[in-house]
Order: structure tokens, then C-alpha cells, then sequence
């Protein structure tokens, strides 16, 4: 999901009403509705893995003195992990874990109010703030075992104020403390991500971003009677610049692809993982690559991640920079609006890295 909140999105009504997962499970039904399997192509299934196919773990305590040996050797495994991987989590981040304590207590207390409390603040069709499905575009379309509220953050343009709950009473003080830490964490990121590229200035996104646009999205995946059937989010890439995803550590939910398998990302207590976004794709022709993941869900657990998508302001002019555009790696992709392709992106099915063909160059014949 991209960080762009316009209301330029097609109307097409799902249903009179939200399809509220929680609801759903509550009921206890045996079987799965159809509108929520799967075809057999996209059900998730058990692969054997080695343990140690894992992303890498970035420990930001050790990134702290440029003089310091650990300093290049932490930098060079964050080099490695965005080239490879797209993926990264990051430990010793310096946010407090009473902020990230606080903003799960309270996103699960939203997640768990009566449905008609969530229903004050519906995600309406053409749009993708608020509470319910998004990216949904026709009745035949399959769901996601999901319920999901979204919110813009920054700039305050971009806020809808009546799509923030008031319920809890402590909602959009928390949101908002939380949001000023990961915003920092972005930019110190951002940063260091430059710095491993070394071949730009450390300070090249943030300056090129201007006003960076900031996102949030709550997702809460119920247990589910039948998860080899279902997902709880499809295959996507991020139209982000970076996201960052906060999950709870007793379920593995997240999977990204991997040279054609899906590895699950076990989650590390006060980690935060961090995946590469299309933009910076795009900026570093292809050198780093935002990576395609999904979300699966558990048949006896619920599961609660928090994902801020962090990118630049919609009026910026991106393409791939002079410095990672040469004879061996000819440009990819084409210069555009940052704005043009965040609504384009909310405009199209979650289908991979689909959206991102917007973006890329096609040979000539």
C-alpha cells in the first residue's frame, strides 16, 4: 500500500456495508465464505526452509560513531540486506517500547470496540482512509482476511479528521507521539541507507523528499477456520520510499518472496522491520529493490501489525539518479510525478510488483 490518501479512486460499492472480519469469525463458521478463498495458484502453502533463511538484523546501537569498526561493518550488512533482501529488521532503534507498547494497546482496543462504534468511520468507496477493505474494485474480487484501518498522518493536508476515532479517548494523542518517533527513525534510515549506497551524499532522499508524506495502517488479522484457503493481505510491493511494520512477536503472519519461495519473517521482540519501497527502487535504478510480501493468517490466533509508509511529497519529480545509471546499468525507468504514481497505485489491485510497471522503461524495437 502506498502512503497516498487522494479521492481520486473509481466508486465502486462492495457490498452496503463494511464486510467486518471480526464479525465474521465471531459467528464461528465452519467453513470459509467463498468471496474469501483463494484459487489454488495463490493459497499459501508449507515449505520446507533452512532456519537460517532469515532477513538480516541491523542493530542501529552500532551506527552511532562513523570512527567506530562496527559502524562500517553494520553498514555494510544494511548494504547487503537492501540489495538482497529489500528487507531488514532494526533493533536498538531508540524508540521507547512504552510508545510501541502504547500504540498497539490502543490500536487493539480500536479493533476490538462493537462494530458499530468502527462503522463511525468507514473506509467509503473511491477512497482509502478509514476503517474496512481497501483496494477493492468489483463485487467478483477476492478479499483479504483482514479488517484495516487507515489514516494520514503528514502533511496535516492529507489528515481527514472525522476518520480518527475518538474512541478511545487516548487514540490521536498516541498515534500522533508515535508517529513523530517512526518519522525520525525514517530519516535516520534514509540517511544510512544513502551512506551504504556510496555513491551519494548521505543527505540526498530526505533533501529530495521536501515535505515527506506519512501514512498509517492498522491491520488486525482474526483466527481463521481455514488459512490454507485464504490470505490475510495479497502480494504487493510498497509504493513507499521506506515502511516500517511493528508486529506482535507470537505470530508469524508476514512472508516475502525470495528467489520464487515464500520466507516467513520471524518476528524479533522490539524489532522493527523495514522493507525497501518502489521509490527507492526507482532512485537507485534497480540497485535496491522494494520486494513483493504477503500476509497469511493462523488458525488459532489473531494477529495485529502497525505499517507507516514514509515517502516523498506528492509534487516531487522522481527517476533513477545520474549516479546509478551507467553502460552495465542502463536507465530503467522513467522520470514521473511522485503524486501521478501514488494515485495510480491506489487505483490498482494489490497484483505484486505490477504497479510498478508505471514506472519502467520498455524497450524500443
Amino acid at each position: 500500500m502506498a502512503p497516498i490518501l487522494c479521492s481520486s479512486m473509481p466508486e465502486i460499492k462492495v457490498g452496503g456495508h463494511i464486510d467486518d472480519i471480526q464479525e465474521l469469525r465471531r459467528a464461528r463458521p465452519m467453513m470459509v465464505p467463498e468471496r474469501y478463498i483463494r484459487d489454488n495458484s495463490e493459497r499459501p502453502r508449507r515449505a520446507r526452509l533452512p532456519d537460517s533463511l532469515q532477513i538480516p538484523i541491523i542493530d542501529m546501537s552500532k551506527m552511532i560513531r562513523e570512527s567506530d569498526v562496527q559502524f562500517h561493518h553494520e553498514l555494510a550488512k544494511l548494504a547487503t540486506a537492501c540489495e538482497e533482501w529489500g528487507f531488514f529488521q532494526v533493533i536498538n532503534h531508540g524508540i521507547d517500547t512504552h510508545k510501541l507498547e502504547d500504540m498497539e494497546e490502543v490500536a487493539r482496543e480500536f479493533f476490538d470496540l462493537p462494530l458499530e462504534e468502527k462503522e463511525k468511520y468507514p473506509m467509503k468507496p473511491g477512497t482509502i482512509q478509514g476503517y474496512g477493505h481497501a483496494f477493492v474494485f468489483s463485487e467478483e474480487q477476492k478479499l483479504d482476511w483482514c479488517n484495516m484501518l487507515a489514516l494520514g498522518v503528514e502533511p496535516p493536508f492529507i489528515r481527514d479528521p472525522k476518520l480518527w476515532p475518538t474512541n478511545p479517548s487516548h487514540f490521536s494523542e498516541t498515534l500522533d507521539k508515535y508517529s513523530v518517533e517512526i518519522r525520525n527513525l525514517c530519516q535516520r534510515l534514509l540517511r544510512l541507507i544513502a551512506r551504504s549506497l556510496r555513491r551519494v551524499n548521505e543527505n540526498v532522499f530526505n533533501e529530495m523528499f521536501g515535505t515527506a508524506v506519512q501514512a498509517v495502517r492498522m491491520n488486525y488479522y482474526p483466527p481463521c477456520p481455514r488459512p490454507d484457503l485464504v490470505l490475510g493481505l495479497s502480494p504487493h510491493s510498497d509504493g513507499s520510499a521506506l515502511t516500517v511494520l511493528q508486529q506482535e512477536t507470537d505470530t508469524v503472519g508476514l512472508q516475502i518472496l525470495k528467489d520464487g519461495a515464500w520466507v516467513p519473517v520471524q518476528p524479533t521482540r522490539n524489532a522493527l522491520v523495514i522493507n525497501i519501497g518502489d521509490t527507492i527502487e526507482v532512485l537507485t535504478n534497480g540497485k535496491y529493490k522494494s520486494v513483493e510480501h504477503r500476509a497469511i493468517t493462523n488458525k488459532k490466533k489473531d494477529r495485529l501489525s502497525l505499517v507507516t509508509f514514509y515517502a516523498p511529497s506528492y509534487d516531487v519529480e522522481l527517476g533513477p539518479l545520474p549516479e546509478f545509471v551507467d553502460e552495465e546499468r542502463p536507465c530503467m525507468y522513467r522520470k514521473y510525478i511522485h503524486g501521478d504514481y501514488s494515485r495510480h497505485y491506489v487505483t490498482s489491485r494489490l497484483e505484486g510488483k505490477r504497479t510498478l510497471e508505471f514506472a519502467k522503461i520498455t524497450e524500443q524495437l
